[in-house]
């Protein structure tokens, strides 16, 4: 008789067969091409309990039992104050794909109740540097976080649109605060209607938001009815005509022409093309 797969190896089937172009493939691909992981790490999957680390974490499992390059892995879920059931999803999601998660307890969703002035920046904040000290506790050098393809064009564009800078998402960054630490971003180039269709494919069902303030204002796919959403549905507009669209912003910011720009800052410092204008005579 033929064994019955679990629902955890259906969903790894489907990524290594079913998805292996659309979605194994470029997350090989950001990983090598950006050097994410390197021989002896030990890096902290960070799962919000969304279908992107979800994902990630999955994936990141499957590499590390197959790779030549030796790794460990820590999978570690940062409770903000989730409220019972959704915490209860994010444990479940968990055992369901066999992901063996840690839950660690801080009170961030309530120390930013009442803070009026971008709660979501300093909330975001402080996620971050809870998740470095944890990770750092675990005996981690780098934590992996669930950022796609499609949160670095937006974030691009975003910076251009309204915040009037041209900044990007990098790949991998060191952290300022913890010595010997590294961010890195593995879905890179994984495009975010494909883990949408991995997700729907295994009738997985993930949190769209966990904030208690903000989780009655997001649309169907998750994605806040914000400025990022209105990023997006811009793009998708321009991808009627320009189906390159994305393509071309993701290549735009690593292909900067430095000698057309008027003004960029590197290391805190500003630079502007005045400054060594009269010395190109």
């Amino acid at each position: 008789m033929k064994k019955e797969l679990t629902k955890a190896e259906i969903a790894e089937r489907s990524l290594l067969k079913t998805y292996r172009k659309r979605i194994w493939n470029p997350f090989i691909e950001g990983i090598k091409t950006y050097r994410l992981i390197e021989e002896n790490d030990c890096i902290a999957v960070c799962i919000s309990g969304g279908k992107d680390s979800m994902l990630l974490a999955k994936l990141l499992q499957i590499l590390n039992r197959y790779t030549e390059v030796p790794f460990t892995l820590k999978f570690i879920s940062m409770d903000p104050g989730y409220s019972a059931e959704n915490r209860i999803q994010i444990q479940e999601n968990a055992k369901t794909l066999k992901i063996p998660l840690q839950f660690f307890e801080t009170d961030i969703f309530q120390s930013v109740t009442n803070v009026q002035k971008s709660p979501c920046y300093l909330c975001a904040r402080m996620r971050r540097g809870h998740l470095y000290k944890i990770a750092q506790s675990l005996g981690c050098n780098k934590i992996a976080l669930g950022h796609h393809f499609n949160d670095v064009i937006e974030t691009t564009l975003m910076g251009m649109l309204y915040g009037g800078q041209i900044q990007g998402m990098l790949p991998k960054l060191h952290s300022q605060n913890y010595p010997g630490m590294e961010l890195i971003r593995p879905l890179y180039c994984v495009h975010e209607n494909t883990i949408l269709a991995w997700k729907n494919y295994n009738h997985l069902s993930f949190l769209q938001c966990a904030c208690k303030m903000t989780k009655a204002h997001f649309n169907e796919d998750g994605v806040a009815k914000s400025k990022r959403l209105e990023t997006k549905l811009l793009i998708q507009e321009l991808k009627k005509t320009n189906p390159n669209v994305e393509k071309n912003i993701f290549n735009s910011i690593q292909k900067v022409h430095a000698d057309t720009v008027i003004g960029y800052k590197a290391n805190g410092d500003y630079h502007h093309f005045l400054d060594t204008y009269s010395e190109e005579k």
